[in-house]
């Protein structure tokens, strides 16, 4: 995420009037541009889809009643 981030925000312009176009730059004109893009993309929406995955296992197998392990959690969290 860090890496394809970057790698997009070096075309990327934050400007209203032009984010479309930088976007369709980096999808076109940029070598492997629209493949960086979608790693980036659909690598947060596995992000989000493995930790709820990984909420959904802690409830269902109640870790949460255990303390040291919610410690140890919350400290991985921070």
């Amino acid at each position: 995420q860090i890496t394809t981030g970057l790698f997009l925000a070096m075309h990327y312009s934050p400007d209203a009037s032009t984010a479309f176009s930088s976007i369709a730059h980096i999808t076109r004109d940029v070598n492997y541009g629209w493949i960086i893009r979608y790693l980036h993309a659909n690598g947060a929406s596995m992000f989000f889809i493995c930790l709820f995955l990984h909420i959904g296992r802690g409830l269902y197998y109640g870790s949460f009643l255990y303390s040291e392990t919610w410690n140890i959690g919350i400290i991985l969290l921070l």
